[in-house]
């Protein structure tokens, strides 16, 4: 009987179970995480702070955001999954405490940068582990798994913020409980890590030269996510909702992107992951154009509207990594997830400075605009790409030999990274126009005709080595 049959892997409800550890400390983190965003903006407010020191004070965030899913790597690498995971949430739970400690900007500042760091390197351990544990066939419902528990966590976040007064000490209590509670299923249980002893640098310039949708995408996605959360609540706001409404409001983009996460997810590991990020992208730019004439809609209409962009919009990060680690070895995989990191952070940060621009222009409909601009975009660029970069995803990411689970990590044998990036390429253009997988120690087989690593990309002498050698061993 085929190994890979009897795996927990070949099932998405068997992979999740698992990482079932990750997956409930990422739930609490993000729990931790939604009570946190807003306990500080009402805390804010009620001690004066003011709307521009406020704005500065929550965008600190970001520049934490962007330096930690930058340096999170190396010590991955240095010291593993559970242990960077658990140092990240112990130091998210220590600042939070620091915010009611001292009230004042200056401190808050330096806290959210810490903050913003921590949760950067967590996202990064986080879903380099799901894709270094995912087959392509599985990841895009099992990120989609991910982003459902992400989405739900956030916002019943939102909902602990009426269990106690925000000018009191027991919410900001309950963040650090949540995020120190976050480390107890991973350190208690045993969760399968990814193999990071031999990590490969992959900066975004060479992530996008192997997978450009994967890698464009997440900072487009970070932009759209950026205008939804960062001023999806002026849009509401001037569009006439009281702040109740409002808060339904953003709580039914939410909702949307938790209710299609894993329908969606299914149907890019059933298909074309590249024509699904199209087809949604185009949905969701269509929706946005539909809103531009909300002046005369009721709160409620707004809110169906919000559910059905966030099932559109938030859908579309999962799809982008999915798409990214499809072509992918597991040491290229920690990196990657650092540099897809990156690329939504400064989204992210692109994304609300963008969306008040236009609405400074074209009023509440600039928020509409954004949208339809931004996933325009992603719809143009992913035509592009499927003309220009057709999809070549094997089975399983990267180069492999099929083997048992128990002789490697992840239930495969990679072969050796010498061939770098060239090999990668020439690879996917192979399996392109064949239709054939071509195992690791064929390859290898194969490499010593080229004679450096740029040839290896332009040589039909290596291709047709690698072509007969595979013919050899399949017959």
């Amino acid at each position: 009987m085929d190994s890979a049959a009897e795996s927990p892997r070949t099932t998405t409800f068997g992979a999740a179970w698992s990482l079932w550890a990750l997956l409930l400390g990422v739930g609490l983190l993000m729990l931790g995480n939604g009570l946190q965003g807003s306990l500080l903006g009402v805390r804010a407010s009620s001690e004066g702070f003011g709307n521009t020191v406020t704005g500065i004070v929550m965008s600190a965030y970001f520049g934490g955001f962007l330096l930690g899913s930058t340096l999170t790597p190396h010590k991955l690498r240095d010291v593993g999954h559970i242990r960077v995971f658990a140092a990240l949430a112990s130091i998210t739970s220590v600042a939070i405490l620091v915010h009611v400690m001292y009230v004042d900007p200056w401190v808050w500042g330096a806290m959210r940068f810490v903050t913003g760091f921590a949760y950067a390197g967590l996202y990064v351990v986080s879903e380099s582990w799901l894709n270094g544990y995912a087959s392509n066939r599985l990841r895009g419902r099992l990120l989609g798994f991910y982003m459902v528990i992400s989405y739900l966590g956030q916002g019943g976040g939102q909902l602990l913020l009426n269990l106690a007064d925000p000018g009191g000490v027991l919410l900001f209590l309950l963040v650090s409980i949540l995020v120190s509670l976050a480390l107890v299923p991973i350190l208690l249980s045993y969760t399968p890590q990814p193999d990071t002893s031999q990590p490969e640098s992959m900066s975004l310039i060479r992530l996008c030269r192997l997978s450009p949708l994967g890698t464009i995408g997440c900072l487009l996605s970070g932009i759209s996510t950026g205008v939804i959360l960062g001023m999806g609540a002026v849009f509401a706001t001037n569009s006439g909702m009281t702040v109740n409404q409002v808060a339904t409001f953003m709580g039914a983009f939410i909702l949307g992107g938790a209710l299609l996460q894993w329908p969606i997810g299914k149907l890019s590991d059933k298909s074309d992951r590249q024509w699904v990020i199209v087809a949604v992208a185009a949905i969701a730019m269509l929706l946005a154009l539909f809103g531009l004439g909300h002046a005369d809609w009721s709160p409620m209409a707004l809110t169906l509207l919000a559910i059905l962009l966030g099932g559109t919009t938030l859908t579309l990060y999962s799809l982008f990594l999915a798409c990214a680690n499809d072509f992918l070895t597991p040491h290229q995989i920690v990196t990657a997830s650092s540099s897809l990191v990156l690329a939504l952070g400064i989204g992210a940060i692109l994304g609300p400075a963008s969306a008040g621009l236009l609405m400074d222009w074209l009023g509440p409909n600039g928020f509409m605009w954004d949208l339809a601009l931004i996933h325009g975009a992603i719809v143009v660029f992913g035509l592009f790409c499927i003309q220009r970069y057709p999809s070549d995803a094997s089975e399983e990411h990267g180069h492999y030999v099929a083997a048992s689970p128990g002789t490697a990590t992840l239930g495969a044998a990679w072969t050796e990274e010498a061939a770098g990036e060239a090999i990668q390429l020439e690879l996917h253009w192979m399996r392109s126009k064949t239709t054939l997988e071509i195992p690791g120690s064929v390859m290898q087989e194969a490499l010593p005709r080229c004679s450096d690593r740029a040839s290896c990309l332009t040589s039909p002498t290596a291709i047709s080595a690698a072509y007969f050698a595979f013919s050899t061993a399949r017959q």
